[in-house]
């Protein structure tokens, strides 16, 4: 059953592929789930992201991306979801800014889908980290 819901919230969802996987990688890089994001990293790129976004991603992180996530490969939409689950992934609560501006490019059922891929993979991260899941266990 919990297979099914992850799979709904990867998958089942109106909002693009492409931004809940970059959500949610950001959220395994920021967390150190190596598991997590050797396992959505292609996902990213299946559903059109681009190592060029990936790498971009992985210098974001190691700065401070909840400030800013401005990169040359990032698009505005990309910058701000990568933003978001920075904030909401070390913050917790997010910014007026960065949700005002999710409002300009998201509906609410997208919102709130985004929110909850990103919310979800949070607690998969945590899980995976806090008992040491690891890649190199799993191929």
């Amino acid at each position: 059953a919990w297979n099914v819901y992850l799979g709904a919230v990867r998958t089942g969802l109106p909002t693009s592929r492409k931004l809940r996987e970059l959500g949610i990688c950001t959220v395994a890089l920021l967390t150190g789930a190596a598991y997590e994001y050797k396992h959505h990293a292609p996902d990213f790129l299946a559903a059109g992201g681009t190592q060029a976004e990936l790498d971009a991603l992985n210098s974001l992180v190691k700065a401070d991306a909840r400030a800013s996530a401005a990169h040359p490969a990032l698009g505005a939409v990309e910058q701000l979801v990568i933003r978001y689950a920075a904030q909401m992934t070390l913050d917790v609560k997010v910014s007026d800014d960065v949700f005002e501006a999710l409002r300009k490019h998201f509906d609410t059922t997208e919102l709130v889908e985004l929110t909850s891929a990103i919310a979800t993979y949070n607690m998969v991260a945590r899980f995976l980290v806090a008992l040491g899941v690891s890649p190199e266990e799993h191929e």
